[in-house]
C-alpha cells in the first residue's frame, strides 16, 4: 500500500508541474499580441482545448499560412500514396512533426465523441464506408487541423454551422 500511495503522489505532482509549464507557457504567449490573438482563434474551434492550441501554436508556427496540404503534410497527417508501376498500394500517413500529430490525435478522440458535430458526422461517414476507427481517426485530426488552419488565416473566430465536411 506504500508504494501506491507513493507513485499517486508522484503523479499528482508531476500533472501539478505540467500544469505550472502549461501556464507559464500561456502567459509568455498572452505577451504577444499576434500569439495571444492566434491562441484564441485557435481555442475557438469546437474540440481544440488550451493544451492542445498551444501545442499547435508552439509546434507549427506556420498555421494559417499555409495551404490545407502543407499543413497536413507538415503535421504528418497527408495521406501519401505507395504505388509502383501497375501495383496500387495504400495510403499511410508518413513524416512531418510527430508531437504535433500526437497532440492533434489526441485532441481528435474527444472532439469526435463529444464537441466537434462536423467531425463527429464525418467520423460516422468514415465508419459506413467502411474505415477502420484508426483510419477515420487520423482522417479526423486532419480535418482538425485544417479547421484550425482556415479559421487562422481568416482571422474569424469558429463558427460551427459555417463549415461542411
Amino acid at each position: 500500500m506504500h508504494i501506491r500511495e507513493f507513485w499517486k503522489r508522484e503523479v499528482d505532482r508531476l500533472k501539478g508541474l505540467l500544469n505550472s509549464e502549461l501556464k507559464q507557457l500561456v502567459a509568455a504567449i498572452r505577451e504577444h499580441r499576434d500569439l495571444s490573438h492566434r491562441l484564441d482563434l485557435i481555442t475557438s474551434v469546437d474540440g481544440v482545448g488550451l493544451r492542445t492550441a498551444v501545442a499547435i501554436l508552439v509546434r507549427m508556427p506556420e498555421i494559417g499560412r499555409v495551404t490545407r496540404e502543407q499543413a497536413a503534410a507538415i503535421a504528418g497527417l497527408a495521406p501519401y500514396d505507395d504505388d509502383s508501376g501497375l501495383r496500387r498500394g495504400s495510403r499511410h500517413i508518413k513524416g512531418g512533426r510527430q508531437r504535433l500529430r500526437q497532440s492533434l490525435y489526441a485532441a481528435a478522440l474527444p472532439a469526435v465523441f463529444y464537441w466537434n458535430p462536423q467531425l463527429k458526422a464525418f467520423y460516422r461517414r468514415l465508419l459506413v464506408a467502411g474505415k477502420p476507427h484508426t483510419l477515420a481517426l487520423v482522417a479526423c485530426a486532419r480535418k482538425l487541423l485544417i479547421f484550425v488552419n482556415t479559421v487562422v488565416a481568416r482571422g474569424t473566430s469558429w463558427r460551427s454551422s459555417e463549415v461542411t465536411t
